[in-house]
């Protein structure tokens, strides 16, 4: 069932058109991704597709009962209430619900009624509607739902009663998330849903997200994430938007493969034309060949000539070097603790840096990763233990919040105050490998976008020449294919790297080994991100096993009355999940019923013969038939619990 066609969609700001002639289309449960360079005009299409931006021309067509959720980049979730209450918003139709099941019980309970059969059955036949539709729709499980979610974008138990305007604009928007996640609209859009998630929460909504009821339509910057996730990418790239099957590395391999064939195409006919008209040129003026001439003039000027093909925009080109080469051991940090005053956030930090490591600093929001960079910058005071420094080290350190930038300096002076011995002409250069030219050069830096400021730090820090570099979090800001460049530049740095980074991809890329680290300590992994996602579930898989043994040999020294209270316990687990098994079982007896309904209607000739009428019972039919998968997994798995209780 198509949910969303985009047809010649036109807008322009003022004079300058931004997007000209934009079509997709999004089908229920697509997973789509808008990719393009920073003001290619992604976010300003999922604001008109939303409703929060007007349009030129072009239509905009999706069903009257459609239902729409938008997270917007910069979202301020504005509310006087707490956590809980906020998410309790989606379910108020549960609340009254729920009251109607009591206000029903209570008349159930009443003599007058249940002495009267027929006020009695009209009652409970109202009840037993109810309570079907309740409990079909959500209504026993949207609180244990929402705590899931919850948890699963870091908010705890204790966050619950916290007001919204205590928390920071992080927090406000992976609320804000939760919230739009747990509301399940048809057609779920996201612009940066991944900005202020750490690794462990991206990677919990990467899960959460494949397995979502409707359709997703998802701009981000994350590479790694946009290949777990979505299955048809749309490029927006010169005002217009073409459509690739597959995700985020399937499109960069078709469009490489397309631009090729593109490019055969167009220089064959180019050669052809060529041909056409240097005979022309050479034939027309000659009696004996003036027809022929002619003829192969008006071939020229029919035929419709392939235009160009649009090869990659104009991206940034530059590398690092280093004036001389450090000593082989480069850093050896011991028993370190670091924080802000007296508070430390990680202590006993032990890892040790050699000449060409690439080392990547993992671990949750918060743990301390850009404090420990700064405390090596001698930045922050280390609180406690060591950090010894190897022979020849010239640091070149990269801050996310690019505090070594200053506002009231224009781009061109923020290089050349730094180095006055160089010409403007070589600065001017320089600042053209990043992509700053002519009259951009003199833009103040306040002025410049997140995705400019990095490309100015970044030329700053090329000039250095340091043999170690220190980045946090270097990816910020950047589009995708700044990405890629600053990542084939890192590849070939010949000096050594310590940094800080939550782009997965970017770290598979570039990391030779990754140090997780925690309040308590760090642990070293050597590989790429994806080894050490690996080793770290082995890590976790074996602790519990080990923890299954130690329980299995202690001797069991119960007195009666806890080994009774664990017997109520387990009995009243059993009944739980009994019940749910019939609940289950229910369910997939209508799933069933309501399936061979369907398919019988569909080999009726009247329907099978129209379209319009066979679309929506089609696609009613999947939706079924995968709720019954869904809950036949859930009844397997419900099946081998009662089992082992019963073993």
């Amino acid at each position: 069932m198509i949910v969303l066609q985009v047809n010649q969609i036109h807008k322009s700001f003022g004079a300058e058109e931004i997007i000209s002639g934009a079509k997709l289309e999004v089908q229920h449960r697509d997973r789509v991704a808008l990719v393009g360079r920073n003001g290619a005009g992604k976010s300003t299409l999922l604001k008109i597709i939303a409703g929060e931006m007007s349009y030129d021309s072009g239509d905009l067509i999706m069903p009257k009962d459609l239902t729409i959720g938008y997270l917007e980049q910069q979202t301020d979730l504005n509310s006087d209430a707490t956590v809980w209450q906020e998410m309790m918003k989606i379910f108020a139709h549960f609340r009254d619900q729920e009251a109607k099941l009591r206000h029903l019980e209570a008349a159930m309970a009443d003599p007058d009624v249940y002495n009267d059969a027929e006020r009695n059955a009209k009652v409970m036949q109202e009840y037993d509607l109810l309570q079907t539709h309740f409990k079909d729709a959500g209504g026993y499980q949207f609180e244990a739902d929402t705590r899931a979610v919850l948890h699963g974008m870091k908010f705890y138990a204790e966050d619950y009663e916290k007001k919204i305007t205590s928390l920071s604009g992080g927090q406000k928007t992976r609320l804000m998330l939760a919230k739009l996640l747990l509301a399940k609209p048809q057609l779920l859009i996201l612009d940066e849903p991944t900005n202020h998630l750490d690794i462990e929460t991206l990677s919990w909504l990467e899960n959460y997200l494949k397995n979502y009821p409707g359709a997703l339509l998802i701009v981000s910057h994350d590479r790694y994430f946009l290949d777990q996730v979505v299955t048809l990418v749309y490029e927006v790239s010169r005002k217009k938007v073409r459509k690739y099957t597959g995700n985020y590395s399937r499109y960069l391999s078709e469009k490489a493969k397309q631009y090729e064939l593109d490019r055969k195409h167009y220089e064959k006919e180019q050669s052809e034309k060529a041909k056409l008209e240097d005979y022309v040129a050479r034939n027309l003026v000659r009696a004996s060949t003036t027809k022929m001439a002619q003829s192969r003039r008006r071939v020229l000027e029919k035929t419709d000539w392939m235009e160009a093909p649009e090869g990659d925009e104009k991206s940034a080109r530059f590398g690092f070097d280093i004036q001389k080469q450090s000593g082989n051991d480069v850093l050896n940090v011991q028993a370190l603790s670091v924080g802000y005053g007296d508070r430390p956030v990680s202590n006993n930090i032990t890892l040790k840096l050699y000449r060409t490591d690439s080392l990547a600093l993992v671990g949750p929001n918060g743990v301390g990763k850009s404090t420990l960079l700064k405390t090596i910058m001698k930045e922050l005071p280390a609180l406690a233990g060591d950090i010894h420094y190897g022979t020849g080290i010239q640091f070149g350190y990269y801050d996310q919040e690019q505090a070594n930038l200053k506002g009231n300096k224009l781009v061109l002076n923020e290089l050349w105050d730094d180095y006055p011995h160089v010409n403007e002409k070589d600065i001017r250069g320089i600042l053209g490998r990043f992509l700053f030219t002519g009259d951009d050069v003199l833009k103040p830096v306040s002025t410049l976008s997140g995705g400019e400021k990095a490309r100015v730090a970044l030329a700053k820090l090329m000039m250095q020449k340091a043999n170690v570099l220190l980045l946090d979090e270097p990816t910020n800001h950047l589009d995708l294919d700044s990405k890629e460049v600053l990542e084939n530049a890192l590849i070939d740095y010949p000096g050594t790297l310590l940094f800080v980074s939550h782009d997965r991809y970017f770290m598979n890329r570039i990391a030779t080994k990754v140090v997780e680290l925690s309040r308590d300590g760090t642990t070293e992994y050597l590989g790429d991100y994806d080894y050490y996602v690996e080793k770290k579930l082995e890590t976790e898989e074996l602790a519990a096993l080990d923890a299954l043994e130690a329980k299995a040999k202690q001797p069991e020294i119960q007195t009666s009355a806890s080994t009774s209270q664990i017997d109520k316990e387990a009995k009243k687990l059993e009944r739980q999940l009994v019940r749910k098994n019939t609940e289950i079982e229910q369910a997939m007896e209508s799933f069933d019923e309501e399936i061979a309904a369907i398919e019988e209607q569909l080999c009726e000739p009247d329907i099978f013969q129209d379209h319009e009428r066979v679309m929506p019972l089609q696609s009613r039919l999947e939706e079924l038939k995968q709720s019954h998968e869904e809950a036949m997994a859930e009844w397997l798995e419900l099946q081998e619990q009662l089992e082992e209780m019963n073993s």
